[in-house]
């Protein structure tokens, strides 16, 4: 059997139809009729007002603290358990991360811990400019409470969406929350562009300016005039042809990988010494990745092992995200808990994500399933 990995891309069929269109039309520059389909697209499905396609999902997170004026010196609370991807734009602008821990519930940033964190941050008269939310592995954050505290702060919310394109919240997408919120079409997403992003914002002025900012920071003069310093961050009209068509069958992927998420549940759920990931009321994750939490009084063997193991089997297994502000590159930023032992480290040397992808047939699925319960059962506590 071919190794199967944890997420790979699964292209629908109609994607060359729309490169071909790029090429017969000579649109290889970076804008064209894709780009403007592709973001209608988005904005069809999710309900965003606007949108801005990009070269990444950290693109769209740098230009969404650019666009709020955040620079040098201002601090950014941001989720601790997420992929750097996520803080390295705060690094970019200037600014400091101050981290969130998670919460048992979702797994996403705990709106206590946020709460705890603004209201110090307002005792000592230095509010951040903003909240940069992750919705990892597609699990969706608590909207109304984090809001909520958001809003009585006057803080604007950025959600990283990257991996929850097509979850729902009360019915409503995760992305549109927030003042801005982004996602990411890199090639182990629920859809792919192979690289790519987007920007999606609820004010037109707010699209406008990251469009400028994108584009160089060009002033609409018949000349070259740059006031401001800008970035090379539009989206190729070839790649934005591949998202037209897989926006053609996200729908399907979804439902895949939902059907991924609940044969595993089924056999490891009864399991002892094993949980599934969280999923909160009134929420409708996309079940980009699927995982299990390890109970480490019962297994005797370690994640980082079983992703060993499973490696040997020809299988991609991830451990969880170490948190970021346990990383070096971020060690002198703060963060926030309300618990004796911070959630998001105890998640790190517990959860393991298992492959995923919506192109992984019946086979493959049982092969993973029949390999881990092997190892789980050589390793748990009689």
């Amino acid at each position: 059997m071919d190794k199967i990995y944890l997420s790979a891309p699964h292209m629908g069929g109609m994607e060359m139809d729309y490169i071909q269109k790029a090429f017969d039309k000579n649109w290889i520059a970076p804008l064209g009729e894709n780009v403007d389909m592709f973001e209608a697209a988005i904005m069809n499905y999710t309900e965003a007002d606007y949108a801005l396609a990009l070269s990444s999902g950290t693109a769209a997170i740098h230009l969404a603290l650019q666009t709020l004026g955040i620079g040098h010196g201002d601090d950014v609370f941001c989720s601790t358990l997420t992929f750097a991807a996520t803080a390295n734009p705060i690094a970019y602008v200037g600014a400091n991360p101050v981290f969130i821990d998670s919460n048992e519930k979702t797994w996403n940033m705990c709106p206590n811990a946020l709460k705890l964190a603004l209201g110090d941050a307002a005792q000592k008269d230095r509010l951040p400019k903003a909240v940069v939310l992750v919705h990892i592995l597609g699990l969706v954050a608590q909207m109304d409470e984090i809001m909520g505290i958001c809003a009585t702060y006057g803080v604007p919310l950025i959600e990283d969406a990257a991996e929850s394109l097509g979850s729902t919240y009360n019915n409503q997408m995760t992305g549109t929350f927030g003042e801005m919120g982004i996602f990411s079409f890199n090639g182990n997403k629920i859809i792919t562009t192979s690289g790519g992003g987007m920007l999606v914002s609820k004010q037109k002025e707010k699209r406008e300016k990251a469009f400028y900012y994108a584009t160089q920071a060009k002033e609409d003069v018949p000349y070259y005039l740059h006031k401001e310093v800008g970035f090379n961050y539009r989206l190729s009209n070839i790649l934005a042809g591949i998202g037209i068509g897989q926006m053609k069958v996200i729908a399907t992927h979804i439902e895949n990988r939902r059907t991924i998420f609940a044969n595993y549940k089924k056999i490891f759920a009864p399991m002892s010494g094993v949980s599934m990931m969280p999923i909160l009321e009134n929420t409708n994750p996309n079940c980009w990745l699927s995982a299990i939490r390890i109970d480490t009084t019962k297994i005797t063997i370690s994640t980082q092992e079983i992703v060993e193991k499973m490696a040997e089997k020809g299988i991609e297994a991830r451990m969880m995200w170490n948190p970021l502000h346990k990383q070096p590159s971020f060690s002198r930023s703060k963060c926030y808990q309300i618990t004796e032992q911070n959630v998001s480290e105890k998640l790190f040397k517990e959860v393991l994500c298992l492959p995923s992808g919506s192109g992984m047939t019946e086979v493959e699925q049982v092969y993973v399933i029949e390999s881990l319960q092997i190892i789980l059962e050589e390793n748990t506590r009689k």
